[in-house]
């Protein structure tokens, strides 16, 4: 099995033609010593929503940080490679700069401010913006109408609020910053099946209706190729295998080892041993 296409046509040659953020051959460090991403690249076309999948410790998270610069915190930096917005490289901007630019990430976990209230936390997404509280109003009305569970709870104190309206509370507060791009970070972890649609289903209107293109990290593979236009696949910080969403769903690897269905039917992770996992993404 060739593990990612290398021809210059198709779905990759056309992503990468249209791409409004471009990843290329990126190398990461933590701690001047700690090599966790390596040669990764990806495009993420304008008005398009692209995966990034793999398990927990694959690079996904690492990979958002380096996009959105949020490396240096955690003494982290990229060393090789280069990342590109609307045409210009953008890895030596602030992450202030990139926000006013159009790209805000949801950091995994539902990071809200716990003591304000939901409507605090989303009113803190427009800090950048210049354009005036009329504009402002308008689009949390834009945000309720979306995530009308937040409206009932705009009062609420965001730190008592459930996990699936802090998830909803920190993709609004990203709105607020009228994106042209979003990097959506494990945004089902925790969360009930349920919520996880109805979260997914949101996605995939704000795409639709808002034009905000989305690049998702995501460890629940089947919905998120449900969603998504296009995935790549991380182990171990390298892209393995990448493709659209339809092509990956029906690829016997996936199916086996991120769907859980083999050949025979569904299949556990850990019956599966590793070493054959590798064999056969790298064959």
């Amino acid at each position: 099995m060739t593990a990612v296409a290398t021809s210059g046509t198709g779905p990759r040659a056309a992503a990468q033609a249209s791409a409004l953020l471009s990843v290329n051959n990126i190398e990461v460090i933590y701690n001047h010593v700690i090599l966790v991403l390596k040669g990764v690249s990806l495009h993420v076309p304008e008005g398009g929503i692209v995966a990034l999948l793999g398990a927990n410790g694959a690079g996904k998270s690492t990979t958002l940080k380096a996009i959105s610069n949020l490396l240096r915190a955690e003494r982290g930096e990229v060393t090789k490679g280069s990342i590109e917005y609307r045409g210009e490289r953008v890895d030596g901007l602030t992450p202030n700069d990139l926000v006013r630019r159009g790209v805000i990430q949801v950091m995994e976990g539902r990071h809200c401010f716990g003591h304000l209230t939901v409507e605090e936390n989303l009113l803190t997404g427009a800090f950048t913006r210049s354009d005036g509280p009329g504009a402002i109003k308008t689009d949390l009305e834009m945000v309720y109408a979306y995530f009308p569970r937040l409206k009932e709870r705009r009062n609420a104190q965001a730190g008592y609020t459930s996990g699936g309206e802090q998830q909803m509370t920190a993709i609004g507060r990203a709105l607020m910053s009228r994106p042209r791009m979003i990097l959506l970070d494990e945004p089902s972890m925790g969360l009930a099946p349920q919520l996880v649609e109805e979260i997914f289903e949101i996605v995939a209107r704000l795409n639709k209706q808002e034009g905000v293109s989305i690049l998702l990290a995501e460890q629940n593979t089947n919905i998120a190729l449900r969603t998504a236009d296009y995935g790549y696949i991380l182990e171990n910080g390298r892209v393995v295998l990448d493709g659209t969403a339809a092509s990956l769903r029906e690829n016997e690897d996936v199916k086996e080892f991120y769907l859980g269905m083999g050949a025979g039917g569904r299949k556990s992770f850990r019956d599966v041993k590793h070493y054959r996992r590798r064999k056969r993404w790298l064959s």
